[in-house]
């Protein structure tokens, strides 16, 4: 069984420079928990053999990986230009339409009514990940005279944000519907929905769903943050999507925003991940830069679950080389004694049952006990395993469960490892299986302290009231 060494997970997309079976399991050595199929790019046939090969890696190396399938969502983008780009300058006139003609310096097509339907004088319009800005003039339902507030080259299908502004668009589009059913045939553990703009998006995409995929609400819109109770309360998990995020918000207020975000998952039980530029320097360059490096580390020692690579894994040069410097990163501040004490004063216990009191207790007996270095949940639904790691008892959770479904979604959640167990009849099966397991997994030698939680009568989901010590 490969065990990964660090409580934070590790996120990668895959793509051209990752696909390959080779690649695809020097990732996994390198530390890789997670894999992220992007729909916005790739073809069902492409899909379908990472898919095959993810899961042949699992069975060789005895572990549960989760595959995200990543659907695109809408996609507002300006039409052609004639000669494929124009310089747009600051104070010149420039007019957006709906005539589905090439454009020039004067104008160009804007083929989205939604758009020119929440448009009014005086809204600015962010086009090019916001390196241009328009402000609107005067518009009707499809024309939009504006001014260049600030210019610069703008060529064929440049993305346009609306900021402030919750627009009249659903999050899935008739691709993503057709993704979504490829998707949850491919068997995927995690759905990650794009373009969430408010709780009504999450509902419609589990009206949709036939799977029990858990499904990642990715926080990119400022309407998404207005509603950021509702939706974590209607997500399996959130990915903070910086991105999108910081071409819609003041730079500034992305790092807030990131932190209010993981706050509020965290006191939710709700796994968070941190998305977008995080060693985005290692596309081409064997190294990060300090400032990467010291983003990751923050993300970290704020007790995030997960952290995430995008192009660096997709396209990049060093596919290999930034997971494991983002692995030697994430395990250097989890030696910090001050990243521990910081986990330990943020947690606060704010749902009192027996359920968490068990699950609290385990994580003191852990750090009480000086051999011992694993909690041992038994789970089939998952639920136990969320608590102990919400409390960030600060050793190796391994999570037993008889579902290959809740396995794969404890892939995500920070310090945990899953194995598949068969279901277990009485407590001595239980102690047998954790003794077992817990030695399998090298988290523990012969002799040391295992503590365990588990539900009598055995097999009844929901009932964890049992804590106990055990030698492995």
């Amino acid at each position: 069984m490969l065990v990964h060494d660090t409580f934070c997970k590790i996120v990668a997309t895959v793509g051209p420079a990752s696909q390959s079976p080779e690649m695809l399991e020097k990732l996994v050595q390198a530390g890789v928990s997670v894999f992220r199929l992007n729909f916005s790019h790739g073809t069902k046939e492409e899909m379908t053999a990472r898919v095959n090969t993810i899961r042949a890696l699992e069975k060789k190396y005895g572990i549960c990986l989760g595959i995200l399938c990543d659907l695109q969502g809408p996609k507002l983008r300006v039409g052609n230009f004639k000669n494929g780009e124009v310089l747009l300058k600051e104070g010149q006139k420039f007019t957006l339409d709906m005539t589905g003609e090439d454009g020039d310096e004067t104008r160009v097509t804007l083929p989205h009514p939604e758009i020119f339907k929440a448009m009014h004088p005086g809204l600015e319009l962010l086009l090019n990940d916001g390196l241009i800005r328009l402000r609107i003039d005067d518009n009707t339902d499809s024309v939009a005279h504006t001014t260049v507030t600030v210019g610069g080259a703008l060529s064929n299908h440049k993305g346009v944000n609306v900021p402030g502004v919750k627009l009249p668009i659903s999050a899935l589009t008739a691709k993503d519907r057709q993704d979504l059913k490829l998707a949850e045939k491919l068997g995927a553990d995690f759905i990650g929905l794009s373009f969430v703009q408010q709780p009504e998006d999450l509902l419609e995409l589990r009206s949709l769903m036939t799977s029990q995929a858990n499904i990642i609400s990715k926080i990119e819109k400022p309407s998404a943050v207005e509603h950021l109770q509702e939706i974590i309360a209607l997500s399996d998990a959130v990915m903070v999507a910086r991105g999108d995020l910081g071409v819609e918000v003041s730079t500034e207020m992305v790092p807030v925003l990131q932190r209010r975000i993981v706050d509020m998952c965290r006191r939710e039980k709700k796994p968070v991940i941190i998305a977008t530029q995080m060693l985005e320097s290692m596309i081409n360059n064997v190294t990060p830069t300090r400032a990467e490096a010291s983003d990751v580390a923050t993300a970290v020692y704020d007790g995030v679950d997960a952290v995430m690579l995008s192009g660096e894994t997709a396209a990049g040069k060093h596919p290999v080389e930034a997971v494991k410097t983002m692995h030697n990163i994430i395990h250097t501040v989890e030696q910090d004694e001050r990243y521990h004490q910081n986990l330990l004063r943020r947690d606060k216990i704010i749902d009192e049952n027996a359920e968490t009191a068990i699950t609290v207790a385990a994580g003191i007996a852990a750090r009480a006990v000086q051999t011992a270095n694993v909690i041992v949940n038994f789970t089939d639904s998952g639920k136990t395993t969320l608590k102990t790691a919400k409390f960030r008892p600060g050793v190796h959770i391994l999570s037993l469960t008889p579902k290959i479904t809740t396995a794969r979604h404890m892939a995500l959640i920070w310090g945990v490892t899953s194995v598949v167990v068969k279901d277990l009849q009485t407590f001595e099966d239980i102690e047998q299986e954790a003794r077992r397991a817990a030695l399998e997994s090298g988290l523990v030698q012969k002799g040391q302290e295992i503590v365990v939680t588990a539900g009598i009568p055995v097999g009844q989901s929901g009932k964890t009231n049992l804590l106990y010590i055990i030698k492995a």
